[in-house]
């Protein structure tokens, strides 16, 4: 499900000197309970910890190359077990990409675009990083760097339904949790994907949850390529869209937000969603996130301060991006 190309997790409490909680790092759910927004960036704990996962149970492998990990390893789980956050990413590759064939195989730094994704995706602290593919090139491409991948239909309608496919493969249980990180994001912030993983945990009103920031320009706020979101007072989505929403009646720029390309899911939705007929508004906006709003579904919204960092649509793109690689 993608509506912008372009376009952090929960932290551990720590005691100040005081002893008392530092707000830096408590938990949006801390801070607000019962509430999906996350304000602020999550952020991610300090090297050697993985992000906002307490110790891995006993019986739960390890982060490995030969391990059946975030490297290749299926979920074992349901989603949630106990304290600890257990979510799966799911990485859509398509070879042919209209602007941009072969888009997942492009060079950066020395790695395909793709496995780069993969490399963010396990610093979320994932069980288990999975690439969605439809061509071989890709596949092998991931295999050889030790990340799994998965064959799926060349001909599906939406990067949702390929999800769906690879959710079912995975074996994955209705509740456990699938988090869709695009293909061309190799810049995208680990913290962010176990936002939108925490944020649908702790929302079971929600069948999908995602991730919204601030606009503060008129120009993407009038653009139709800046998909904008209108939230309620609980942060569940009321509307997505291309156009400027909401609309300011008495001029200037209000209070708007644009919405983030990533999405976590519950397994058992997947299956519904590849079962759910496209939404008049779906074909009208050309975003299929519409089609769960249309049918009933409830999206949980996390709120994020920041700006996300760039994607890749374009040979362009990919030059800017490597400029930006650290």
């Amino acid at each position: 499900m993608r509506s912008w190309k372009r376009p952090s997790a929960n932290g551990c409490c720590t005691s100040s000197a005081r002893g008392k909680p530092d707000e830096r790092n408590r938990s949006p759910a801390a801070r607000n309970p019962g509430l999906p927004a996350v304000q602020g960036a999550a952020r991610l704990p300090a090297r050697g910890r993985r992000a906002d996962l307490p110790p891995r149970p006993a019986g739960v492998p390890g982060q490995g190359r030969h391990s059946r990990d975030a490297r290749g390893g299926r979920a074992q789980a349901p989603a949630g077990r106990g304290n600890r956050l257990s979510f799966t990413v799911v990485i859509p590759a398509r070879y042919g990409s209209t602007r941009f064939p072969g888009k997942p195989l492009a060079e950066l730094a020395g790695k395909p675009m793709v496995v780069r994704v993969c490399e963010r995706a396990a610093a979320s602290g994932a069980r288990a990083v999975v690439v969605a593919t439809d061509d071989a090139r890709i596949r092998d491409a991931v295999e050889a760097r030790g990340y799994r991948a998965l064959m799926t239909r060349a001909a599906h309608a939406t990067g949702t339904d390929r999800i769906a496919e690879a959710a079912a493969q995975l074996g994955l249980g209705d509740d456990e949790i699938v988090v869709n990180v695009q293909g061309d994001e190799p810049l995208i912030e680990p913290a962010l994907i176990v936002t939108v993983a925490a944020t649908l945990r702790e929302q079971r009103e929600a069948s999908v949850a995602t991730a919204c920031h601030p606009i503060h320009d008129a120009a993407s706020f009038a653009n139709p390529n800046v998909v904008k979101v209108v939230r309620d007072a609980r942060g569940f989505a009321l509307y997505f869209s291309r156009a400027a929403i909401p609309f300011a009646r008495a001029g200037g720029l209000p209070q708007c937000h644009r919405h983030v390309g990533i999405y976590a899911y519950r397994a058992g939705f997947l299956a519904r969603y590849a079962t759910l007929a496209p939404a008049p508004l779906e074909r009208i906006e050309q975003l299929e996130q519409l089609r769960a709003l249309w049918h009933g579904h409830r999206i949980a919204v996390a709120l994020t301060a920041d700006n996300v960092a760039p994607g890749v649509d374009t040979p362009q793109d990919l030059d800017a991006v490597r400029k930006m690689l650290p």
